[in-house]
């Protein structure tokens, strides 16, 4: 095909490919889905090799967030039966951290429920930190705390912090419809705000809450112009309890049509199948492989994943490698103190749907495709906050 060719030279060049070659990747049929991995790999290969890198979460508050975001088991409001539980001491985190690195994480994600912190939350995560740091010393440590208020990204920094992760998780034109307690410029004003302390920036998007071609697209070349290092991709765990608990909209085609495009948008990124890839990849999360670089390892926030060890049995079998903790994850140019992300390619970023004056499909409706394994979704009930073994 002569748009995967395209595709392919633009990744390979760091150029983001147009607003309507990206749809025309979600566009693609059945048949032509493993030509569209194949391209992608390319590029995914450029950047990164084979390697993968393991990322772990560690939940350090559960449950009763005062937000409504709409896909969250945590949302003011929620039904979910997940775990619910205050802030696990430092030490308590860092025996959940260790497990993760024991089984191969080479960074671990430290994420809390709510608005956002206050300064006392800081004060804690940063003790939180040093614990981590101090069993692990080569350790990546993420947080994940919600809306910063000024001076607070610095503060985790200066605590031993490496990255901030905040994710868009929808267009601008739709956020209105899955969450209405914060804007979407809040989400964008955190994720700069830990950009401008130094941090290294993870953001990125839920797919399957409803949103059209249009706002993937939309989401995806919003995280381009913003130009975090890792750009997670989730797909929607419809919990039962949440408003979009009839959410079952993927197949595991469209879920790799999703990751294929994020790869032509950020070619050089940082791109992590997240949560949800259990649920909705399901048998062909191997090849998914080919179009991301990143995976978290075992569970989730309040759902379980597979087994750890399935984790490390797909990644060999596929014929990939894990990424070693001495390995550097970014390609030089990213990596490299004062190094440009993506948007230094010589082509700017296009213009997002907002800015076009795109109109985005309203989400929540009930649209279920054949074969959705409804069955897949369980709430954790081990690790973080349990007396059970984590699963790593």
């Amino acid at each position: 095909m002569d748009l995967l060719n395209t595709l392919v030279e633009k990744g390979l060049r760091r150029e983001p490919p147009s607003r309507e070659e990206a749809l025309a990747v979600l566009a693609t049929s059945d048949d032509e889905l493993l030509d569209v991995v194949a391209a992608a790999g390319k590029v995914r290969r450029q950047w990164f090799g084979r390697r993968v890198k393991l990322n772990y979460l560690v939940n350090l508050k559960s449950g009763l967030c005062p937000e409504d975001c709409s896909y969250c088991s945590q949302r003011l409001g929620s039904k979910a039966g997940i775990l619910k539980y205050t802030w696990l001491k430092p030490d308590e985190a860092s025996e959940a951290a260790a497990a993760g690195v024991a089984g191969g994480a080479k960074r671990v994600c430290l994420v809390a429920s709510g608005r956002g912190p206050t300064d006392r939350d800081v004060d804690r995560v940063s003790k939180t930190i040093e614990a981590i740091k101090e069993q692990n010393e080569d350790v990546e440590v993420c947080a994940c705390l919600g809306l910063l208020s000024a001076g607070q990204a610095e503060r985790l920094r200066d605590a031993g912090a490496d990255a901030y992760n905040h994710n868009l998780n929808t267009s601008e034109g739709t956020y209105g419809q899955i969450t209405t307690t914060h804007t979407y410029a809040d989400r964008v004003d955190t994720v700069r705000q830990a950009q401008a302390a130094g941090l290294s920036a993870c953001s990125g998007l839920i797919a399957g809450m409803g949103e059209s071609d249009e706002d993937l697209v939309d989401v995806v070349f919003s995280l381009r112009e913003l130009d975090p290092d890792s750009v997670p991709v989730n797909f929607l765990i419809p919990f039962e309890g949440t408003p979009l608990a009839k959410e079952w909209n993927l197949t595991p085609q469209r879920c790799l049509r999703i990751l294929a495009m994020t790869r032509f948008v950020c070619p050089d990124a940082e791109v992590r199948l997240a949560g949800g890839r259990e649920v909705h990849l399901r048998s062909m999360q191997p090849l998914a492989l080919h179009l991301v670089n990143s995976i978290f390892l075992g569970d989730y926030l309040t759902s379980e994943g597979q087994a750890g060890k399935a984790d490390l049995d797909m990644i060999a079998d596929a014929g990939f490698e894990v990424e070693g903790a001495g390995t550097t994850t970014l390609p030089e140019h990213r990596a490299a103190p004062g190094g440009c992300g993506s948007v230094c390619a010589s082509d700017a970023p296009a213009k997002t749907g907002t800015e076009a004056g795109a109109v985005a499909e309203a989400p929540g409706g009930t649209a279920s495709v054949p074969g959705a394994r409804t069955d897949l979704v369980a709430v954790r009930r081990r690790g973080a906050g349990t007396d059970l073994a984590p699963n790593a």
